[in-house]
């Protein structure tokens, strides 16, 4: 065996994509570490611990996963139930992280990837050299890791989308940054609740993120008088602008665009369609928006911007990555998740062949693959690691088998509703399909 044979693949992030590839990869014989800049595992999944995902549990546990904490006296959760992120991380995330013991290193923030000895100019010997990884932890110190593989699964949610039409930040958004929140917000946290109580809040964005803070802002305004959204669409309302609806096959997915038209007809939200904001304005105590055509939108006190996620690649560029230059995600997956033409369910299952790159053994997995496009279910992100671990492996016959059927019809984008008793078993029960969280999808 070769000295970088021996050496750890690494792993960055013990979100839901990040601790299935590590299982995957032992369940290979290959030995796995776990770098995870939080103190636990599915970090970022906390972050909205308030939101109840639209896929089941069935839907949510990776089977390498499965036989891992099988022996631990782990009981799954019921396949049929839908789980909030709180449970998803409680129940599953941090149990798994747990089987996987000193594998996983928290409070590790991988701060750059390249070839040991050679910048990303650099011919002469490249794919005989290992991995160095460099990371920061919890106190501060420096640490360079050596590895035989890199698989980045740290996710987009760190780097949400900005309000400006054209992908920058829009004039004056910066500075209106106490009044502008680039998540759903938690309206049951009483402190949420009274900052958008009788207040008049734009809702930008049209995936799931915004059918969520759409439905869930009708149902403060049934509460709190004047309290209103102003929904900010980039393009007109059609026949798909509430996606699948009662024939999507995942039922709480469509239930959610159902409960955003809802809002809409019921007059709690109104829309404003083919809006590019350019610019953020004080109009006295309230801001307005201004689109790129000249447009003003009324005053508003507060804005919710849930215009998607980018990837963050700053600490990859000495890496040879073969990126899209739309979406920048690897250049054989994106004509497969290419929003414009593809929802979730029309995502053909891929593996190790689509996420390859020029640079040998180094992967983008989860929702860091898709880029910029909010296509991504859990399901699809477990097939990829999978897939990844087999070929890492030698097995390229399991590498290339596809092991996955995905549901048709409905949209992407975000975070699902808020948490319901009783209504989680059934059709009102919200949900993700693109991650609202750095770790994967749902």
């Amino acid at each position: 065996m070769s000295e970088t044979a021996a050496l750890p693949v690494v792993v960055v992030g013990a979100g839901p994509i990040g601790l299935a590839a590590a299982a995957h990869l032992l369940e290979q014989g290959l030995e796995p570490l776990v770098l995870e800049a939080g103190p636990s595992g599915g970090t970022a999944v906390r972050e909205w611990s308030h939101v109840r995902l639209f896929s089941t549990w069935s839907e949510l546990v990776d089977p390498a996963a499965e036989k891992l904490l099988a022996p631990t006296g782990w009981v799954r959760p019921d396949g049929a139930a839908y789980p909030t992120g709180a449970d998803w991380a409680d129940q599953y995330l941090q149990p798994l992280a747990e089987a996987l013991g000193d594998r996983v290193r928290f409070g590790a923030t991988v701060s750059g990837v390249a070839r040991a000895g050679r910048d990303r100019v650099v011919d002469a010997g490249r794919e005989e050299q290992p991995f160095t990884v460099h990371l920061t932890t919890a106190d501060g110190t420096e640490e360079r890791i050596a590895a035989r593989a890199v698989i980045d699964a740290s996710g987009t949610w760190s780097t949400p989308s900005p309000l400006g039409g054209d992908g920058l930040p829009a004039l004056g958004e910066r500075a209106a940054a106490d009044r502008i929140v680039y998540r759903v917000p938690d309206l049951k946290n009483p402190a949420v609740r009274a900052r958008y109580a009788g207040k008049r809040t734009a809702v930008v964005g049209s995936g799931a993120s915004a059918f969520t803070a759409l439905a869930y802002l009708a149902d403060l305004a049934k509460d709190e008088a004047g309290t209103h959204a102003v929904w900010i669409l980039r393009r007109g309302i059609g026949g798909s602008t509430f996606g699948g609806g009662e024939a999507d096959q995942l039922p709480a997915r469509g239930a959610l665009g159902l409960r955003a038209k809802a809002a809409v007809d019921a007059g709690h939200a109104s829309a404003v369609t083919g809006f590019r904001t350019a610019a953020v304005e004080k109009d006295g105590e309230r801001l307005a928006l201004v689109g790129e055509d000249g447009r003003r939108s009324e005053p508003v006190d507060e804005v919710i911007v849930l215009t998607g996620f980018r990837p963050d690649l700053s600490f990859l560029a000495e890496l040879r990555l073969g990126l899209d230059a739309r979406l920048q995600a690897p250049v054989e997956l994106a004509p497969l998740i290419d929003p414009n033409v593809h929802s979730c369910g029309t995502v053909y299952p891929h593996g190790v062949k689509e996420l390859s790159h020029p640079e040998q053994d180094v992967y983008l997995a989860g929702m860091k693959s898709y880029g910029r496009a909010p296509t991504f279910l859990a399901m699809t992100g477990y097939e990829q690691v999978r897939s990844i671990a087999a070929a890492l492996a030698g097995d390229h016959e399991a590498a290339a088998r596809v092991e996955l059927t995905l549901p048709e019809t409905g949209v992407c984008g975000g975070a699902g509703l808020f948490d319901e008793p009783e209504a989680a078993q059934g059709t009102d029960a919200g949900g993700c399909c693109s991650a609202p969280a750095t770790s994967g999808g749902c």
